[in-house]
């Protein structure tokens, strides 16, 4: 296993974050195509199979490694970016979407992080990127978005990204609490995660949450996101179909709402 660079960051911005990296000589970063900002002369960047994790497995290991990525609906290819220069160098990665960025020192929590499939942004060089199977029955048939989940492993900085705002719960030991598959961001090793079927006839059909809660028991910490961007994806789908509902949700209001501002045609 590759150790893990020991990387400095900070964070800017508020709801549209970037996270900027301050590198050392010959220290990397590995990051997500496609969330690359800006960086400082000196620094090169490179496109590898999966995390580097699999550099010593041979060509068989090195795609085998990356395929697994396939599964997350991800590139086979992520980029690193390594400060070849003189002196320390900053690079700077960008959330896709409105919400927050969030630093993980995996040192400190447990070495394991689970979280959704399209979370992961960027972290040092070492920190494995994989994929995580719900190993229960029920959970892999029904999870929805949580079924697949990536995992990140190591001791290093890794940043996970999410939608709308971010909420910390630490979980004791027993302690559990239901929440929608699509709002889950990630959560440590420790804590098991299942799924529940919506109780009450009215509420299953009706009640337009879906047929399914994600149940997280600790002990161990998780992060929830208040807006997961497939929510807001379909949100604004609907919106841009034809015919689609404003505010108003399709009452007789809305309607005569739409008439008179000349949406009704």
């Amino acid at each position: 296993m590759i150790q893990n660079h020991e990387i400095d960051y900070f964070l800017h911005g508020e709801e549209m974050q970037c996270v900027e990296i301050e590198l050392d000589p010959h220290e990397t970063v590995i990051a997500e195509a496609g969330s690359f900002m800006y960086m400082d002369n000196g620094i090169e960047m490179q496109t590898i199979f999966g995390d580097g994790s699999q550099s010593n497995a041979g060509l068989f290991g090195k795609i085998l490694g990356a395929g697994k990525r396939l599964l997350t609906g991800e590139s086979l290819f992520m980029t690193a970016f390594t400060n070849f220069g003189q002196g320390k160098k900053r690079v700077s990665f960008a959330a896709p979407y409105a919400g927050k960025i969030v630093p993980l020192n995996l040192a400190h929590l447990g070495g394991k992080i689970i979280c959704q499939k399209d979370a992961f942004l960027c972290a040092a060089k070492g920190v494995q990127v994989g994929i995580e199977f719900q190993r229960k029955l029920g959970t892999g048939l029904f999870g929805g978005e949580g079924f697949i989940m990536q995992k990140l492993e190591g001791d290093g900085m890794a940043f996970m990204h999410a939608g709308g705002y971010i909420i910390e719960k630490d979980l004791k030991p027993g302690e559990s609490f239901r929440i929608d598959t699509g709002c889950i961001v990630g959560f440590t090793g420790t804590v098991d995660y299942d799924i529940q079927f919506v109780k009450g006839v009215k509420n299953a059909i009706f009640g337009g949450e879906g047929l399914f809660f994600a149940v997280l028991s600790g002990p161990g910490k998780v992060w929830m996101q208040s807006l997961p961007v497939s929510r807001l994806a379909s949100r604004i789908l609907s919106y841009a179909q034809p015919g689609g509902t404003r505010k108003g949700e399709g009452s007789i209001l809305g309607g005569i709402g739409n008439l008179l501002d000349g949406d009704g045609y």
